[in-house]
């Protein structure tokens, strides 16, 4: 059975996706079987790690919409282990087709379990509450919330932290929250140290040790389709990943 789960933070521009992409990918050199799904519209996953997201004949949108079987639209990549489930533009339109449906927030995660060759199962959320976004949260059995080194960071995780107790309540029970990781930090301002310290009296043990810093070849590689372990292994980004995901790896299987 697959730990399932959800990269999520409502917020845009805060790492969501190159967190989901790089802890999925060091995982995956780690020796485990790991699927991507992306659930994000904007496609950044899918473009993220290779694959040309306009010449895709079917992605995960048409797998929402029961036309294709994720089996068959997954993808596997060169880095180790690791396979997508795509998506592209198309799915922009999938909340609006989804809303008269019954179940509506459970059809992702019925997907999901017909799934089982997978040790993980990351699901790279959009930026937004909507649909999508709560799919993620009802399939996942851990929350990864990646928080911004900025002044703001902290207003919206308030908004997620009560999307997620409403999701708990009527629709996931089981979810819990894997933890908080700080991206984009840089040790010479103030105000990064400021945010830890303020995330820090919030979550306490909850926030991961390993901090994301602020990292120009991060920021290049997924122009280049390539998590930071295949585009420059030696960089800071690089090595703050590969942390966090051993990290992760081990919360995990302490919440076991």
């Amino acid at each position: 059975m697959a730990h399932i789960v959800a990269v999520a933070n409502q917020k845009g521009g805060v790492g969501k996706t190159t967190t989901a992409i790089n802890i999925a990918a060091y995982l995956a050199k780690q020796g485990k079987k790991v699927l991507l799904v992306d659930t994000d519209p904007q496609a950044n996953s899918t473009s993220g790690l290779g694959i040309d997201k306009s010449t895709l004949q079917h992605s995960i949108y048409d797998v929402l919409r029961a036309q294709a079987a994720a089996e068959s639209v997954i993808i596997h990549t060169p880095f180790g282990g690791l396979d997508i489930l795509p998506a592209n533009s198309d799915l922009a339109a999938i909340e609006v087709e989804l809303a008269t449906r019954q179940q509506r927030e459970f059809v992702l995660k019925t997907i999901l379990s017909t799934i089982t060759q997978y040790e993980y199962i990351f699901i790279d959320c959009p930026p937004s509450l909507g649909l999508l976004t709560i799919n993620g949260l009802v399939s996942a059995d851990l929350l990864l919330i990646p928080a911004q080194a900025e002044f703001y960071a902290l207003e919206g995780l308030g908004q997620l932290l009560n999307t997620v107790k409403r999701v708990k309540a009527a629709l996931n029970p089981q979810l819990k929250l894997l933890g908080v990781v700080v991206t984009m930090f840089d040790s010479r301002t103030s105000l990064s140290s400021a945010v830890m310290q303020e995330l820090s009296k919030h979550f306490g043990a909850l926030l991961f040790d390993t901090t994301v810093p602020r990292n120009i070849r991060l920021a290049e590689a997924p122009s280049h389709g390539k998590p930071i372990m295949a585009y420059d292994r030696f960089c800071r980004g690089a090595f703050a990943y590969k942390k966090l995901a051993k990290e992760v790896d081990r919360r995990v299987e302490q919440q076991q």
